[in-house]
């Protein structure tokens, strides 16, 4: 009876392995997946703070001011830069080219030498975590600055001023991004199983002997899914106004309408998924990797982007979320800033139009 057993359980597992061995699908899942996750967890994943670019406004100009100014230059969690004025410096900051802005005021040397000066520090709040672990760095570094000449060290207060997010409230910071995340799911993800649904079910075959063409089988498998994404973008637009009292600092209709852009692409994104794998499994685990992880890990929705490897970040730069989210953020808790705005629609069309042509490419109508 035990002797039995075991042969059965054998042959039933030597057939099992060889099943698996024949289907590449599933060996590839199962191997590359946590290969690609312990990239995108292990480099993607920090909270620590490197080269913050910060605007420095040095008013003063005197030795114990230039002590200060050499001491964030040398310090490896800032790339600062000079602003000639405060103005020039939150213009910066306002188009996302800095995070933070150290004003050293005139009369900095004269109160150091007294005994006690303070500098003015203001943030983009619209990342609080990084805010606060910035003001934390720079507060360090104007402890550890001396006056020059070997004169008496005296205190430096930071006086932080936060701007973009004046209540440092995550709500804040969240919502702007969870947009970003629901169109994804909506478009990459549940669009990723309609083509592979139809070549599953051989309902696709109809489709050849019709004299509908490629191009209008993509943009008809995507008309349902736009409607839901534009009934979730009123839920999110309202919701954040209504229910979580996020501002909306800029144009409304024009962040509604970049938002409908990047779920057009998002669709768009899913259906050549589904166009080039043509199996349910495989298109929603290639959605996955390719749209909803990356989505949250590098579009700078939880992590800056500026905390990963520089050889992740062109890779960060290449995804269309990474480009939406700056743009919603920008919308919602900073104003209408066109050259973002632009510049972010533009690379979002660029995307929608090489998605309908790849997924047209990829669906001849033959059965090969």
């Amino acid at each position: 009876m035990g002797s039995g057993f075991l042969r059965r359980l054998a042959s039933l597992v030597r057939k099992e392995v060889r099943q698996m061995l024949r289907d590449r699908s599933n060996m590839a899942v199962g191997i590359s997946l946590p290969i690609i996750m312990i990239v995108l967890f292990g480099f993607g994943i920090s909270f620590d703070l490197e080269r913050a670019p910060i605007a420095v406004v040095n008013e003063s100009g005197g030795a114990c001011a230039q002590a200060l100014v050499e001491r964030v230059q040398g310090s490896k969690y800032f790339r600062s830069s000079r602003a000639g004025s405060f103005a020039e410096a939150s213009g910066r900051m306002r188009r996302g080219e800095v995070i933070g802005i150290l004003r050293i005021p005139g009369d900095f040397d004269r109160r150091a030498a007294a005994g006690s000066a303070a500098v003015q520090l203001v943030l983009n709040g619209s990342d609080a975590q990084t805010s606060k672990t910035l003001e934390g760095y720079v507060t360090g570094a104007a402890a550890l600055a001396a006056c020059a000449g070997g004169a008496a060290r005296g205190t430096v207060t930071v006086v932080p001023r936060m701007w973009f997010n004046e209540a440092m409230t995550s709500t804040w910071f969240i919502i702007p991004g969870l947009i970003t995340i629901i169109l994804t799911i909506i478009g990459a993800f549940l669009a990723s199983l309609l083509i592979a649904r139809e070549w599953e079910r051989g309902t696709f075959e109809a489709l050849f002997v019709s004299p509908v063409r490629p191009v209008e089988i993509v943009l008809a498998k995507a008309c349902p899914y736009l409607v839901i994404g534009i009934i979730d973008i009123a839920l999110v637009l309202l919701s954040a106004r209504y229910v979580f009292h996020v501002p909306i600092r800029g144009s409304v209709p024009v962040l509604f309408a970049v938002s409908l852009e990047f779920l057009i692409v998002s669709v768009l994104m899913g259906l050549l998924i589904s166009a080039v794998t043509r199996s349910q499994f495989l298109a929603s685990q290639l959605a996955l990797l390719t749209s909803f992880m990356p989505a949250v890990i590098f579009s700078g929705f939880i992590f800056d982007l500026r905390n990963m490897p520089l050889w992740i970040q062109p890779i960060c730069n290449a995804l269309p979320a990474t480009h939406f989210m700056r743009v919603a953020k920008t919308l919602f808790l900073v104003g209408n800033e066109w050259q973002i705005v632009a510049q972010g629609a533009a690379i979002l069309l660029a995307y929608g139009v090489a998605f309908v042509w790849l997924a047209v490419r990829r669906l001849p109508k033959r059965l090969a």
